[in-house]
């Protein structure tokens, strides 16, 4: 984890799209609720950087994650499994 992080801190939909954000370089009320697999595979390389979490995801479970919510809820269990010891 980096220092700027809290511990106990867990990705919110505005920290998640912050990181999309800077995908292209775009302001965040521009960030559409549909990511492509190209964003999302961005975000994962960009959450596995900050939280120092590697996520190993099947192709079933990359493909499901399709919008900003549910990119969200990946990141947070990513978190709380790593937390706990638990495999991602």
């Amino acid at each position: 984890m980096t220092g700027s992080l809290r511990p106990d801190a867990l990705p919110d939909r505005a920290e998640v799209l912050t990181m999309l954000a800077a995908f292209g370089q775009r302001a965040v009320d521009t960030v559409p609720d549909e990511l492509g697999s190209l964003e999302l595979t961005w975000l994962v390389a960009e959450f596995e950087q900050r939280y120092g979490i590697q996520l190993d995801l099947d192709d079933d479970r990359f493909d499901a994650v399709r919008t900003v919510a549910g990119a969200t809820e990946l990141l947070r269990e990513a978190v709380l499994a790593d937390r706990a010891g638990a495999p991602r």
